[in-house]
């Protein structure tokens, strides 16, 4: 299923022939630079699995990113259920990852601003949080571009003490 459109790009639900481009974007370092390692390919399926359980649990969850000229998949988007120790949990995330070579076009923005409209008319939620390591200053960006407002700054729970990645920047938006 598509579920929405922009001038470049296609969001949509997740096919089999996505595995391979997602192992290689979960696998790239400089992808996932701000995360605690590089997902292994059983990790990434892992991720596959929740990700699909969260469309039949919720009816939304993360999305195929495809640009629509060519078919290519991008990465992906969308919304998380997010549940940890904090003042703010539980709560619902916009989420994305982009192939290292898509990075800097503006994909991420286009489709985050589209999935939060598509959220505004159909999926009803009342906020919504985005949240990263404090040093991920793209992915802040990102959030700054398409109308979140910074909250604060705060520990995240699943992430060991003393860890470089721990400290993280909070948003959110009213939909």
């Amino acid at each position: 299923m598509i579920y929405l459109e922009t001038p470049r790009l296609r969001i949509r639900d997740w096919e089999k022939r996505d595995i391979p481009p997602l192992v290689a974007m979960n696998g790239d370092s400089r992808v996932m630079e701000y995360f605690p390692h590089p997902y292994t390919e059983a990790e990434t399926m892992d991720q596959y699995n929740r990700i699909n359980e969260e469309f039949i649990d919720f009816g939304y969850g993360l999305y195929v990113l495809e640009r629509k000229e060519d078919n290519a998949f991008l990465g992906f988007t969308g919304f998380h259920n997010f549940n940890f120790l904090a003042d703010f949990s539980p709560g619902v995330e916009i989420a994305w990852r982009i192939k290292f070579e898509e990075w800097n076009k503006g994909y991420v923005t286009e489709a985050a601003k589209g999935c939060l409209e598509y959220a505004k008319k159909n999926l009803f939620f009342k906020e919504v949080f985005s949240f990263t390591a404090i040093q991920n200053k793209r992915s802040e960006r990102v959030m700054q571009k398409i109308g979140m407002e910074k909250i604060k700054e705060f520990d995240h729970p699943n992430v060991p003490e003393n860890h470089w990645l721990k400290q993280h920047v909070l948003y959110k938006t009213l939909l």
